[in-house]
């Protein structure tokens, strides 16, 4: 008798259930269509950790289940944000200098539109003429569809190099950081085309949505977000729960015994490593609408060592334990930088938590490593205590966990 997967796999609905009334409640309180209990800057705080709660996701699929740490996906969340913000720095921009033209004696032409945008963009770097890295900024489907294959192929050639040397263990995470930071010190430079240290700014304005206001448009990249998120999670863990889920957890545990059975390891690696830099890539692409600005900065190699933190602090293996890590930590680091938590006075010294926040975090990793090697979600699935197995029959093998009869049936 064959069940249906969310019957196998019980905690993907009730992630599901827990997320939708988490979204309806939020949208429900928001000020574009409820009881505006909830400020518009705090939805879209809870709209860009749902974003980086799906980035986690795809750092627990490749380092929680493959065993691979990679310290530079954040690398490729920041190229998603980057592709999409060229559309829409670029088409708000268009409609800015239309606008301005508009009462001139004689209609403008394409190319004094170009143009206009064109100073716009990138006079703040000194550049009067268009990079060719803009050549599709004009046009919403072709820079979707670079969302998703600048780092999908970027992540395709780094793991095909990198797997097919069988580099692996603290050397690929240094390869991967190495990486992050190339594309980073590259992008620092003004004639790199995506505006140096400048950045892309103002993608909080959404074209074509000039008189819509921006609580509105806060909760539809938020209801976006949790979207995505949902589609993430119910995708990888279907990916997870399956053959190729027990092959990557073997590949983790025992790589060479994998190879020795006849396994293309390197191809699962390859296969694993892609998939997570699209995930992360299309969470960078949600992301960057509601922070408004991205810069090279996004790339620094500590995103990418916060990132594998959070998966820790979480638990890895587990995709809940992931996205609660994501945001538990997100949302924390907001209130203790955003000098939201009260200074602590002592007497002879005043905590100051914005200073203190990253030592807090450190602590919180080393605890969590120390005391609670399987993170959060290990540590309450010891407190719920052991969920014992519906068996029946007489066991079918020696060992006593072995294969019951009424398993065998199902």
């Amino acid at each position: 008798m064959k069940h249906s997967f969310f019957a196998k796999n019980p905690s993907v609905l009730l992630f599901l259930a827990c997320l939708a009334l988490f979204t309806i409640a939020v949208t429900v309180m928001s000020e574009a269509w409820g009881l505006s209990l909830i400020p518009t800057s705090f939805v879209k705080t809870l709209g860009k950790t749902l974003c980086l709660c799906l980035v986690a996701l795809a750092m627990d699929l490749i380092w929680g289940f493959t065993g691979i740490l990679s310290l530079g996906h954040m690398a490729f969340f920041a190229i998603g944000g980057y592709m999409i913000g060229m559309w829409l720095m670029y088409a708000r921009t268009e409609e800015i200098v239309i606008l301005s033209l508009a009462n001139s004696p004689l209609p403008a032409t394409p190319e004094e539109i170009r143009q206009g945008i064109t100073s716009q963009i990138f006079g703040v770097v000194g550049s009067s003429e268009l990079p060719p890295i803009w050549s599709f900024a004009h046009s919403l489907p072709l820079q979707l569809l670079l969302v998703l294959l600048v780092p999908g192929l970027l992540a395709l050639v780094f793991g095909w190099l990198a797997f097919r040397s069988r580099v692996t263990g603290v050397y690929l995470s240094i390869l991967t950081q190495a990486m992050t930071l190339t594309l980073a010190l590259w992008l620092f430079q003004n004639d790199s085309g995506l505006r140096g240290n400048n950045g892309l700014s103002g993608l909080q304005n959404i074209p074509g949505l000039g008189q819509t206001s921006q609580d509105v448009i806060s909760i539809w990249l938020f209801l976006a977000s949790a979207l995505a998120l949902a589609l993430g999670y119910l995708l990888l863990s279907s990916i997870t729960s399956g053959k190729f889920g027990s092959v990557i957890r073997a590949i983790r545990d025992d790589e060479t015994r994998m190879r020795f059975l006849g396994y293309p390891v390197e191809s699962y690696k390859l296969f694993v490593f892609t998939l997570a830099a699209l995930i992360a890539a299309i969470a960078g692409a949600l992301y960057y609408p509601q922070a408004g600005i991205i810069n090279p900065a996004e790339l620094a190699p500590i995103a990418s060592i916060y990132l594998a933190v959070w998966v820790a602090i979480g638990g890895r293996g587990q995709l809940w334990g992931a996205v609660l890590g994501a945001a538990l930590v997100s949302l924390l680091s907001s209130w203790f930088t955003g000098g939201r938590a009260p200074d602590l006075p002592l007497g002879f010294y005043t905590i100051k938590w914005v200073d203190w926040w990253l030592i807090l975090l450190g602590l919180g990793f080393v605890c969590v490593t120390l005391f609670a090697p399987q993170g959060l979600a290990g540590l309450l699935q010891r407190l719920a205590g052991p969920l014992t197995p519906r068996r029946g029959g007489a066991p079918l093998g020696p060992d006593p966990g072995a294969l019951q009869e009424k398993e065998a049936r199902e």
